[in-house]
Parts: C-alpha cells; structure tokens; sequence
C-alpha cells in the first residue's frame, strides 16, 4: 500500500489518504509479501491509549498501534477537535470502510478470514455477498486472559493465507492479535480490525441516521441502543477525550 502523508494528533500518527484513495489500495490487494494490518482510532481508542493512562493492556495496546500499516480516523469529534488545533484529519468510518470492501473491493476468489462473530455471520455474508471463499475462526470470550485462545487464532492464520483478515473481536484484542499475526513469518495479506461493522453491514444492528452521523451524533445513537453496554463507554471514559485535545504537547512540540 502506497505510503499516504500523515499528521499527529492526540499522541497518535494518523495516514491522510481519503477513503476512495484507501478503498482503491485494499483493492491492489498488495501485502507487500507480509501481513499489514489497518486500524481505526476512535474517541474510546484515544482515551484508552494515552500516554498518562495506565491499565494492564495499555502498554501493549500502543505497541500495536505503532506497529500499524495504517491509522485513519474513525471519529467525527476527533476530526473535529483536531480541526479546533490547527490539525486536518481525513475521516475514513471503520463501518463505511467495511462496507466499501464488500461492496466493491471482494471479488469472486478472494479468501477472506473472519475472527469472531457468531456460528450464522458466515451462512449470511454467503447469501449477501456471494463468490468470496469465507472462512472462520470464533474465539471464546475473554479472549485478553487466555493466551492459549491468542495462539490459537494466530495458529489459524498462518494456515488460510487469507486475501483480508477481518477482526471483529474488539480492541484492544483485535489490534493486539493483527501485531501479533504481523510479527509471524510467512503470515501475508490484509487485516482490518473491524468491530462491529459486520453486524451494522448485516443489519443486525442499527446505524445511526445519516443526519446524526453528519453531525458526530453516531455515538448517542449507539449509546440509546445500547445504554446497559455502552454508558461508561460514552459517558466516563469518552469525554476525556476533550480535556487530552486540549493536552496535547505533540502540537506545542511541532512533532
């Protein structure tokens, strides 16, 4: 994949490429002879991730989004508080890139691996979006606290040779496995680290109306859907985010 400008912001290096220039790289389907892997940051991401934080898989959290291929912003309020900072961000949905891929990047041949979701995700991706070969690998839950659940899916892996492996198991895990797949020698092709975007794509769950996404509301639509889930998530952690814009030194610093 073509090296795209990049700009910081909120101690993270994001690519600028546009989504139609993104797209057209996944569909080159060019690895580079190694496994790549693109991931997504978000309001949860960057709270989570920076550097005066502290949990038990921060550390290794940052790690693998250094080790990423791509970092493109996934979040209107991060594009936004950049923009209040003198910081141009191009915008890429994890959701919408998800849906560009199988809408027009897959094709009739392309093996795609898919980690996580449930025993029907496969039956219904079939029906939906015909001709790429489907393969899956489910992991238990908690996936964090067993190892031996880790190695399994990076053992996995290394057998498919898959075109794009997408991870819907969440972060941190979904990053901590594409660094670790990266690291493997011989592992090749394309991870996504994707979250829910295959059940968006599926209409399992609901999107926001295009008018709240346009207005960075995404996250209160998924909050009233999901309230028991996702309160601490949007209401605790996520308004951190404005006192980290305001924080950050990377810009004072001229990094």
């Amino acid at each position: 994949m073509l090296r795209a400008p990049r700009a910081h912001f909120a101690g993270i290096e994001f690519d600028l490429c546009t989504e139609d220039q993104l797209v057209g790289d996944l569909a080159k389907r060019d690895d580079g002879g190694r496994f790549r892997y693109i991931v997504t940051p978000n309001t949860d991401h960057i709270v989570n991730l920076w550097p005066q934080r502290d949990g038990q898989y921060t550390e290794a959290f940052r790690r693998a989004y250094a080790a990423a291929d791509r970092r493109v912003c996934d979040s209107r309020i991060v594009k936004l508080l950049a923009q209040m900072r003198g910081v141009e961000l191009t915008l890429i949905p994890g959701s919408d890139l998800t849906a560009r891929l199988f809408r027009e990047v897959l094709t009739a041949g392309d093996k795609v691996v898919i980690v996580g979701g449930d025993e029907t995700m496969l039956r219904d991706l079939q029906q939906r979006f015909p001709g790429p070969l489907y393969v899956q690998h489910i992991p238990p839950m908690g996936l964090l606290r067993k190892p031996e659940a880790i190695q399994e899916i990076i053992d996995f892996l290394a057998t498919q040779r898959a075109d794009f492996v997408l991870l819907a198991i969440g972060a941190p895990q979904s990053e901590l496995v594409a660094q670790k797949a990266a690291q493997q020698p011989g592992m090749r092709g394309v991870g996504l680290c994707i979250g829910a975007s295959i059940e968006f794509l599926l209409g399992r769950k609901a999107r926001a109306p295009i008018w709240m996404r346009r207005m960075g509301l995404e996250w209160l639509h998924r909050l009233l859907s999901e309230p028991r889930r996702l309160w601490k998530r949007y209401l605790v952690h996520g308004p951190r985010i404005f006192w980290i814009a305001l924080k950050d030194r990377s810009l004072d610093d001229g990094v």
